[in-house]
């Protein structure tokens, strides 16, 4: 948490959270000085997400969560606050001081990533260096026959990774630990008891494995020999390259950081492994949760307000080098529904363009289900069979690839042609099954509205009657499983209390004008709402036992040094009524206003005094001393007179009627 001028304190008054978080979620303006939009933390299908652009904070109305622009960042970025800082320092450009951490496990936790990074970073760097060599030119081949010209090459940090198990680790192992690299995704390595190296394996640079007499020993014989020396199994590192081989396609995350590899194997060899293998989840990588090419096409995809989804980075580059800069990809046939929030932050229009083989239409389907649920305005690109968006672009050039875009098919279309395909509706059987094929995707629109068109359009095509589609639809519907997060009951305030927590949460905002005015020899006092609060608050305690209360003590136990009331240390409840109460500031705080919110606790706290005397009085537990029977009957009479007092019983504006009303 920042503390009042230090570089995180200076830093957010420099940052502007409407711009932060409109890097992640599409907001628009709602009110004077909030914006809303689609909340990124839960799933939701109507704005509850809030941003104050003059407080700088967000919150949340449906899963409750809030924070100012740091703590956004670290929720988002799944990252610590000093990384939170660092981040939006690197956006602004603003040269940062040395970083602190609160404590040791999460400066190692920061370390471990920042380290994960540099080590990727040098990687690409080494791939990058080994695909100019000459030993790479079967990789250059590659890359030439798949219309790839250097621009584009350089531009997606395309490299080469040589078939050797130990270049890489060499060339890292200088600058970083042997656990370090373990947890980089980058290497494998045998267990303890088996160091030795395999029989064939490239050796480090400047020796060749040779046998002793030209005979073939076992693996790891002592006879192994180097041109440069022996060669000793004790002092072989466990770790060798998990890519070898394979042309390296770095995958970066929105931010621009290299987090993993997809490696594309050359090897023909049956023991080569997958045609295509991609780094392991790391600290730094989870496959759920990054788009290819997110870094490149987001401002794209803002502009044009949709996007195109591919299903591999070799799609993806030959589509963007063509002139669509607006074409992200998910690795292989895999969607997630953290992917499908990420690319919601951009925009919710896209043109889902899989492979059109088995695979790629079952996998157009999942992905078509998650992006439905996630009210994305989606069409379907289906080329002709044998071609992917990159042989199509090849074989018939870009003109034609933004042909078919403008002819995609609405989702349901393709979804109802698949049905008609897989099952002839000929027969009463072939339109039952079709019918059991759309139905669960059916479901997941959110929107009954929409749901009841598309039966009439369904019914339509497949030539069955729409009444008796309806009531099947009905008829699902009862058991469908929409997983809606609810929003947590907001504590039960009264207008009073939400007046009061505003007048005492402008505290920091007076300071600035508080030490103006009092250089002003005879200046007129200002209005000062949070003086004015506290004051009254402090001696007469009216806030005791209502909802609001230890948000309150809070906030009148809040010293001078509090920059921002957003950052007090409070429980979850308590942050989340701030947020709530400061988000919805409509009316501006005035003398008036904050004396008929004193009136109305007073009249509140009055009457519930009354009662506390008249059970003691007349209740089933009432005293048995005539002294003190006498006292309370003598302070029953100074409260009701109390609560006829003009000056107290006058409530206008607290819901139309007098506060004791409520409180009898």
């Amino acid at each position: 948490m920042a503390n009042p001028g230090d570089f995180a304190s200076t830093l957010k008054l420099q940052a502007d959270i409407v711009r932060i978080v409109s890097e992640y979620v599409k907001l628009k303006k709602a009110g004077a000085q909030n914006y809303s939009g689609l909340c990124p933390f839960h799933s939701e299908k109507t704005p509850s997400f809030s941003v104050h652009a003059t407080r700088q904070f967000f919150h949340c109305f449906g899963c409750g969560v809030s924070g100012d622009v740091f703590s956004f960042v670290q929720k988002i970025e799944n990252i610590t606050f000093p990384e939170a800082v660092r981040a939006i320092a690197d956006r602004l450009g603003v040269p940062l001081p040395k970083t602190t951490y609160s404590s040791p496990a999460e400066a190692k936790e920061a370390k471990t990533r920042t380290t994960l990074l540099e080590v990727h970073e040098r990687a690409c760097a080494f791939f990058q260096e080994y695909l100019k060599r000459p030993e790479s030119a079967h990789a250059r081949e590659y890359l030439a026959g798949r219309g790839l010209d250097q621009e584009t090459i350089a531009r997606f940090r395309i490299g080469y990774a040589p078939d050797s198990g130990f270049l890489l680790r060499d060339r890292l192992s200088g600058e970083f630990g042997e656990e370090l690299l373990k947890e980089s995704g980058l290497f494998s390595w045998k267990q303890e008891e088996d160091r030795r190296p395999a029989f064939g394996d490239r050796l480090p640079e400047g020796g060749r494995q040779v046998a002793n007499g030209g005979s073939k020993e076992q693996p790891g014989a002592e006879s192994l020999k180097l041109e440069a020396g022996f060669l000793k199994p004790e002092a072989t590192s466990p770790l060798y390259s998990k890519f070898r081989n394979r042309v390296m396609f770095p995958i970066v995350n929105e931010t621009g950081k290299i987090s993993a590899f997809t490696g594309r194997t050359l090897s023909r060899d049956e023991k080569a492994g997958p045609k295509y293998l991609n780094s392991p989840e790391t600290p730094i990588y989870s496959k759920s949760r990054v788009l290819f090419n997110l870094d490149q096409a987001k401002d794209a995809i803002r502009k044009l307000d949709y996007a195109i989804l591919v299903e591999g980075q070799m799609d993806c580059i030959s589509v963007f080098a063509a002139g669509f800069r607006n074409v992200i990809a998910s690795s292989g046939t895999a969607f997630s529904e953290l992917q499908a929030r990420l690319l919601g932050r951009f925009s919710k229009n896209v043109v889902v363009n899989f492979d059109p083989d088995t695979a790629g239409a079952k996998a157009t389907e999942r992905t078509l289900g998650l992006l439905v649920e996630e009210e994305f305005q989606i069409k379907v690109l289906t080329l002709e069979l044998g071609f992917d968006p990159d042989l199509f672009i090849r074989r018939r050039g870009k003109e034609a690839y933004e042909s078919a875009l403008r002819n995609s098919q609405r989702y349901f279309d393709y979804l109802i042609e698949r049905a008609r395909t897989q099952f002839p509706v000929r027969s009463a059987e072939g339109k039952v099954k079709a019918v059991n094929y759309l139905l669960p995707h059916i479901q997941r629109v959110p929107s009954r509205i929409v749901r009841d068109e598309l039966a009439g359009e369904i019914a339509q095509k497949l030539g069955i009657d729409s009444a008796i589609l309806r009531q099947e639809l009905r008829h699902a519907a009862t058991s469908r499983s929409a997983a809606t997060l609810k929003a947590p009951a907001e504590a039960q305030v009264t207008d009073a209390e939400r007046i009061l927590v505003r007048a005492l949460a402008s505290a920091t905002e007076m300071q600035t004008a508080e030490q103006h005015s009092s250089a002003r020899d005879g200046a007129e006092e200002e209005f000062d709402p949070a003086r004015q609060a506290q004051f009254v608050l402090k001696s007469e305690r009216l806030h005791q036992g209502l909802a609001a209360e230890s948000l309150v003590d809070a906030l009148l136990n809040a010293g001078p040094e509090v920059a921002d009331v957003v950052t007090l240390p409070l429980s979850e409840a308590d942050r989340r009524l701030l947020a709530s109460i400061l988000m919805r500031e409509d009316e501006e705080l005035t003398p008036d206003g904050v004396e008929r919110a004193v009136r109305a606790l007073r009249k509140k706290a009055l009457n519930r005094r009354l009662k506390e005397i008249d059970r003691a009085l007349d209740g089933p537990a009432r005293t048995s001393d005539r002294q003190q029977h006498l006292a309370l009957a003598e302070e029953r009479v100074k409260v009701k007179r109390a609560l006829m007092d003009p000056g107290v019983a006058e409530d206008p504006g607290m819901d139309g009627q007098p506060s004791f009303l409520k409180g009898m």
